[in-house]
Order: structure tokens, then C-alpha cells, then sequence
């Protein structure tokens, strides 16, 4: 009899091995992580309500919502832009979970709680660009990808969502994706192999 759990479980429960992988003999190029246990909900404004939905995001957290390619960071959430009109609420804790953002943007605004759908890897090093280079043809040239910049984009035929983050304390770059869960796996290994000759260090948290 097939058994049956209703426990949350990370779709790269099986394929993340945390630790050391690929190249060793020194730091390694690549840091990989997984963030688990995170809120995503999707905000769509609805056919003219694109001002609205705009005043809306303002009040409620505090900064602009993005009308352009970009991360926005609030207080207590990430603002990330996935199409005209569009952007994913990126937080932890439920404070913003789509209940909540149900009533503030219930004149403006349809949802879509994406929190299970998607997997988040935080990707990072010093040669996190060179191994992303590999998979996307985004150019992530700090000149032209600044911190802030986002991108719907595809990486090795996956389609993804793209953003910088803050840097690390050391300054490295880091590179924040979402994908869909089904394809998370594949991507991940597709992300392993090219990174392999880097040296990898493999973890999940989660901190966003």
C-alpha cells in the first residue's frame, strides 16, 4: 500500500546533498542554497486597476512596487517584478500571506499564492557569474545587472525569475532565482554540473 504524508516537503528533498561538491583544493568558486519555507504570492492588477494596484503596494508596505525589471526591497518583504503590471511579495513569517494581501489589494488586484510552486536557490561566489554565463544569456556584468536588477528569463531552457541581491559581507555578488517546482530538479543538476569545476559548497535555510 502506497503510504501518504501531508508533510511540506522541498522538491529537492532528494537531489540537495548539502556539503562539498565538484573541484576541491580551495574555497570554492560556487555557493548554492536553497531557501525553504518561505511566502510567495503573485500580484496581477486587473484590467485598469494598474494605478490602483501601484497606491495599494505603496501603503501597504512602504515602498514603490516595480514597474520595471527590478527587486524591491521593503521592510519586511521582497517586491520582485515578473511582467507589466505584475510582481511576486517575497517574505517569511506570514504576515504576508495571501490572506492578508487578500484585503489590500481586493480592489485592484488578483493573486495567486505561489509558495509551494516554486523553489528559491540563492547562488553566489566568486565565480557564480562565469557558471550562470553557462545556463543564461542575461548579461550579468555588474554594469549592466546591478544590485536590484531582476529578469524573466530562461536558464538551460527552464523559465526562471532572475534577481541580484544585496552582496555578501566578502562583496561577492549573489544571484536569487525562482523556478517552477516541476523543473527544479533538473535545473538543479544542470546548475551542479556547470558549476562543478568551480568547487561547490551546497546548503538549504531558511533565511531569505
Amino acid at each position: 500500500m502506497a503510504e501518504f504524508s501531508w508533510v511540506s516537503r522541498s522538491p529537492l528533498e532528494h537531489a540537495l546533498v548539502a556539503g562539498a561538491h565538484g573541484a576541491r583544493g580551495g574555497e570554492a568558486g560556487v555557493s548554492l542554497t536553497e531557501i525553504r519555507n518561505f511566502d510567495l504570492i503573485q500580484v496581477m492588477a486587473r484590467r485598469g486597476k494598474a494605478v490602483d494596484l501601484a497606491n495599494a503596494a505603496k501603503e501597504r508596505f512602504g515602498v514603490a512596487a516595480p514597474d520595471a525589471p527590478k527587486a524591491v526591497q521593503a521592510q519586511d518583504a521582497t517586491l520582485i517584478w515578473s511582467g507589466p503590471d505584475q510582481f511576486f511579495v517575497l517574505s517569511r513569517g506570514g504576515k504576508h500571506r495571501i490572506g492578508a494581501l487578500g484585503q489590500t489589494f481586493a480592489q485592484s488586484a488578483s493573486l495567486s499564492d505561489q509558495s509551494h510552486a516554486r523553489v528559491l536557490i540563492s547562488i553566489s561566489g566568486a565565480k557564480a557569474r562565469t557558471m550562470l554565463a553557462k545556463l543564461s544569456s542575461i548579461d550579468l556584468h555588474p554594469a549592466a545587472f546591478p544590485v536590484g536588477m531582476a529578469a524573466a528569463t530562461s536558464m538551460d531552457h527552464t523559465s526562471v525569475t532572475l534577481w541580484r541581491g544585496n552582496d555578501r559581507t566578502d562583496g561577492q555578488a549573489v544571484f536569487n532565482l525562482l523556478v517552477f517546482a516541476t523543473f527544479a530538479e533538473s535545473l538543479w543538476h544542470s546548475i551542479l554540473d556547470s558549476a562543478a569545476e568551480y568547487g561547490v559548497d551546497i546548503k538549504h535555510s531558511e533565511e531569505l
